[in-house]
């Protein structure tokens, strides 16, 4: 049996930029995924960071400093996190950013913890996206527009609407069309079982194959030839046909 793939779409909120200046988490977003398949389980936590939010940062997330007056801090939070993404594949926009802030936080621990890819492996989709897409932007937006995914609810980051965006950006970027081609086997295989159960074998060999005929044919030559002209390309099928 294919061992099932686990894993964690996430994002973080941070009152700045850079870590190595005091700066803290102050929302976790995540939202599981198993076999490509958004499960519906996630984990959603504000914390309280015991320091100022920048000013710069709350215009781009909206969490303020008295919000989070009464949340819990990282060490309250950690061990339910941990249990929550342990043994699965984080997959990060911009990983480096929320790993650098995810293992400062577990080295303030007393006692300090290991880093956050002692329990996880990471998946960096911006990196992906350069990779796919050099020279164009990269961002989540960006993708979003390229994928036409609607994401006009998100009129500020948050961790957990930003982590189920990425979610479906991540599916498309890798193929998304899983769930429709299991949806397509599925038609074709309940197609057959109606088939099989309501033709009779004695009538169906009797059923007449009616060619069409040179006229038939030559009208609808003529046809594509129209579609052809009024497309200025070539119709798929015809290529399909006669490649």
């Amino acid at each position: 049996m294919k061992e099932s793939k686990r894993q964690i779409v996430l994002d973080t909120e941070t009152t700045g930029i850079d870590p190595r200046q005091g700066h803290r988490i102050v929302e976790i977003g995540c939202v599981e995924m198993i076999n490509r398949r958004l499960t519906g389980k996630h984990y959603h936590q504000y914390i309280c960071p015991d320091r100022r939010v920048d000013p710069e940062a709350v215009a781009v997330h909206g969490i303020t400093d008295e919000f989070l007056l009464d949340k819990p801090r990282f060490s309250e939070i950690v061990d339910a996190f941990i249990e929550f993404v342990d043994g699965a594949e984080l997959v990060i926009h911009n990983a480096p950013f929320d790993v650098g802030f995810l293992d400062a936080e577990l080295s303030w621990l007393r006692p300090s913890r290991p880093a956050i890819t002692t329990h996880c492996g990471v998946l960096d989709t911006l990196k992906m996206a350069r990779e796919m897409f050099p020279g164009q932007r990269a961002s989540l937006d960006a993708l979003c527009k390229r994928y036409a995914i609607d994401n006009s609810h998100r009129t500020l980051h948050g961790a957990l609407l930003d982590s189920e965006i990425l979610a479906d950006v991540y599916l498309y970027m890798t193929g998304g069309q899983t769930d429709l081609n299991l949806l397509g086997e599925q038609l074709e295989q309940n197609v057959g079982d109606v088939a099989a159960a309501v033709i009779d074998p004695e009538l169906a060999a009797k059923l007449v194959v009616q060619l069409a005929s040179s006229d038939e044919l030559a009208a609808h030559k003529d046809y594509l030839d129209l579609i052809d002209k009024e497309s200025d390309g070539a119709t798929r099928w015809r290529v399909v046909q006669e490649g």
